[in-house]
């Protein structure tokens, strides 16, 4: 592979030349993917041939000086084949921006080189591979071959098959090592509603009622998934920690009171018509539940299933009230505890498809401490997105 930095250094200055060189340059027909075929025949009786996408891919050349790309080509495909010898891999791709390096210079944003030895041992003569590519849509490969004890060299400008080939790789290398992670790692969001069950009387012998559509679930979520078994493995266990934000609108003109340190339901004073009265709790959950997840050929995730529990604990609570008062909106906002439970703890469980879910949360506990509130147990259900 060291003489393939100086065979590129030859190519490209006889590309260059190309388009004036007459006497060396015979235009052959397109071949069957529409692209022109240039061969190049220099005096050293060394030739080149360029597949090209038009005439005008050549001369985009132009912009660069080619003294100074040869030099980064140089440098940058020295650096690449070091990588390459100390790499198991038969394949390295390295990355540079010579335009952050040299600002101000007319040189490339961006040179992607990528070179495969497939070594002694292969099956095929074509022994050394670099594939170069300036920008994001001018590319340069080179292939060194022998045979017959003759060297042969080609070179392709444009969007190469080669470059496709390869790019097709990385994604497939890319699917295979998530699909081979034992854990992965998803920030998702859980929009939803509450809603109270087992519902008992307070000490004023009032049962809470929420208003439903406003009393909303929301939860912000950082999971790992754990695959549970070798790789290929349908069968994980999803935790890790939940900021979750539940609030309770109450209906019928009622609001949250806390008389000789119990928690009633009470009617708002006489005349005022209450926009908003909720409660609203702020806590951190862990869930821990098994689950199904099924992935398609192209390793996404398609289908999951799971069922498990949760515990959470209470962070902080505080009610609001909305109210008209001569003719100005007012906002009362009391925070306390309000006698709520401070450790909870329940069951959930979820169906999704790609990249949504439907979650239901049911808490086994009861929301506020025994004879010290109204009796009631929290059941949340909604979507939940996944943003990552």
């Amino acid at each position: 592979m060291k003489r393939l930095p100086v065979l590129l250094t030859a190519l490209l200055l006889g590309a260059a030349s190309a388009a004036q060189a007459s006497d060396f340059t015979r235009l052959t027909p397109p071949r069957a993917t529409n692209d022109d075929t240039i061969v190049v025949k220099l005096p050293n009786q060394a030739s080149m041939t360029l597949f090209v996408k038009n005439k005008a891919q050549l001369r985009e050349l132009r912009q660069y000086k080619l003294d100074s790309l040869l030099v980064l080509l140089d440098g940058y495909i020295t650096q690449a084949e070091a990588a390459g010898k100390n790499s198991k891999s038969e394949q390295v791709t390295m990355e540079f921006y010579p335009a952050k390096e040299q600002p101000g210079k007319q040189v490339p944003e961006q040179i992607r080189i990528t070179v495969r030895n497939q070594g002694p041992g292969a099956k095929t003569k074509s022994a050394d591979h670099v594939d170069v590519t300036l920008g994001r849509v001018f590319g340069v490969t080179v292939d060194e071959s022998t045979d017959g004890g003759s060297d042969r060299v080609s070179v392709r400008v444009g969007a190469t098959a080669a470059s496709d080939s390869i790019r097709n790789a990385q994604r497939q290398a890319k699917r295979e090592e998530y699909q081979n992670r034992a854990v992965h790692s998803n920030f998702n969001i859980d929009l939803g509603l509450n809603a109270l069950v087992d519902k008992g009387a307070d000490a004023n012998g009032v049962t809470p009622e929420l208003r439903p559509i406003a009393s909303r679930y929301v939860s912000l979520n950082w999971h790992y998934d754990i695959r549970l078994g070798e790789k290929g493995s349908v069968l994980y266990l999803r935790t890790g920690p939940e900021l979750a934000f539940n609030n309770y609108m109450l209906d019928g003109n009622y609001q949250f009171t806390n008389t000789n340190g119990v928690t009633t339901l009470s009617k708002a004073e006489a005349g005022r018509s209450l926009e908003k009265s909720k409660l609203a709790v702020t806590s951190i959950n862990l869930p821990l539940m098994p689950m199904l997840n099924f992935q398609d050929k192209k390793g996404k995730n398609a289908f999951r299933i799971g069922a498990g529990g949760f515990v959470g604990y209470r962070l902080g609570s505080h009610t609001k009230l909305k109210y008209e008062q001569d003719g100005n909106t007012k906002k009362d906002k009391d925070r306390g505890s309000y006698n709520l439970e401070d450790f909870q703890y329940g069951v959930q469980g979820l169906v999704g498809i790609r990249g949504i879910n439907l979650f239901a949360k049911y808490n086994l506990n009861d929301t506020f401490k025994n004879n010290r509130g109204p009796q009631a147990q929290t059941f949340s259900f909604g979507l939940s997105l996944l943003t990552r």
